[in-house]
């Protein structure tokens, strides 16, 4: 091939590259925020009752190099209504004057300076009715989309719900050193001032057969919450046979105790107790293999200093363990929250063994879930620092952590003083 023709067919190549258009599925990549009072809301076909100004949608995608964007929407609006719409990219906007109907519209080209998260904004300045318009669907095209683009692709397995919740973040323990049966597992955790996210789980205390952690569920509540799966694998807790449901032994004060299902299914306990960012809080369970092949499960929590409160013990049938796979999490579970940032200390991790033995867990392998690892988000950060071990995610930050990366944590500590004489249960 002469070389001017192969030039040619090579800038051709590129510009079709680069004039690629992806649609970016509006169910799993956007959020609501601001005041929102005229019922928005959104579901598989768009953004609908857009009509508060202080609403602002905000969709999230992750591009790989600079360049330029263009955005392409459908939006629709009632016979005889108009509505003007701000469209935003950082410090670059524009405007999209729209009518009545079903119509296509696109703005012009805006400048992405940087790799990492976009976030696009849509807020309404403008309407003769009350409605802003139904959007139903956005393509973007320009120099930085390509095939690499992340974003939450398609709602296969439920991905949209998945992919807005966000990626789950986890520490696994190394425990390779410890060579007796670990039978008590301390940790704290610290929420740093404005990181308790409405939908967090902050898990302290993760073993082979249930977690131990607190939680954020709303404005007005907050919960520390203990569980254990049944050995009968199911997501429907009814479906458990008698002789395979997880047994309440004994409880606290305040302390609600059940079933619990779709994440597997097993015995729950929860209290709702008033946790504050900035105060650390420590978290101790304790294994006990039992006679007659089952496992009793222990668990209490204390604000660091005060007094310990039993959460639950809980007996397992058909187990004879002491614990097993060590480890914490951060979760968000609810979708809403899924575009706010949290993270969150976990440290001073102790166990001791079944001959009274204390070990540190100083090191850790870093974690995440299938949505981190399919690439449909990448807002997932831990590692060590200056007060241990640290977990975070959700946020649309554009710096992670590689998935399997060893931290090891130096901070040089004293063994919890824990008199096991004090922690009764019921036998």
């Amino acid at each position: 091939m002469r070389p001017f023709l192969f030039l040619l067919l090579f800038l051709c190549m590129g510009s079709m590259a680069q004039s690629q258009r992806i649609a970016i599925p509006l169910a799993g990549n956007s959020f609501l925020s601001g005041r929102a009072k005229a019922g928005e809301k959104l579901d598989a076909a768009g953004w609908k009752n857009w009509g508060d100004p202080e609403a602002r949608w905000s969709v999230y995608v992750f591009v790989h190099r600079p360049g330029t964007v263009r955005a392409y929407w459908k939006i629709e609006l009632p016979s005889g209504q108009q509505s003007s719409i701000e469209y935003r990219i950082g410090n670059e906007k524009d405007t999209l004057h729209c009518h009545s109907g079903i119509a296509a519209y696109q703005t012009r080209d805006l400048k992405i300076k940087d790799t990492g998260y976009v976030r696009i904004d849509m807020r309404g300045i403008k309407r003769s009715g009350n409605s802003y318009g139904m959007v139903s669907s956005l393509e973007l095209e320009g120099t930085c989309i390509d095939s690499d683009l992340s974003y939450v692709k398609d709602n296969a397995d439920n991905y949209f719900y998945w992919g807005r919740r966000g990626p789950s973040v986890h520490i696994n323990y190394d425990l390779s050193a410890i060579n007796e049966d670990i039978e008590w597992f301390y940790s704290e955790i610290t929420v740093p001032e404005g990181n308790d996210v409405i939908g967090s789980y902050f898990m302290a205390n993760g073993f082979a057969e249930g977690y131990f952690g607190m939680q954020v569920n709303s404005n007005k509540e907050r919960r520390m919450l203990f569980s254990v799966w049944s050995p009968f694998v199911t997501d429907d807790p009814s479906k458990i046979p008698e002789d395979k449901k997880i047994r309440l032994i004994a409880k606290g004060k305040k302390v609600h105790t059940g079933e619990f299902g779709n994440e597997g299914s097993g015995g729950q306990s929860y209290i709702v107790y008033p946790w504050k960012a900035g105060k650390s809080y420590a978290f101790l369970l304790r294994a006990r293999p039992m006679p007659g092949e089952y496992t009793r499960y222990s668990a209490w929590f204390s604000e660091k200093g005060k007094e310990w409160q039993l959460m639950a013990s809980f007996d397992r049938p058909a187990t004879h363990t002491y614990l097993k796979r060590l480890h914490s999490f951060l979760e968000n579970f609810i979708p809403e929250t899924g575009y706010i940032s949290r993270m969150a200390w976990y440290h001073d991790q102790w166990v001791r063994s079944s001959k009274g033995s204390w070990f540190p867990l100083n090191k850790m392998q870093f974690s995440a879930d299938a949505t981190a690892r399919k690439g449909y988000r990448s807002d997932y950060k831990g590692g060590s620092g200056e007060f241990g071990f640290f977990l975070k995610n959700d946020g649309f930050f554009s710096d992670h952590t590689t998935i399997g990366s060893r931290f090891e944590n130096k901070l040089e500590g004293k063994a919890p003083l824990i008199d096991s004489t004090r922690f009764k249960t019921a036998e």
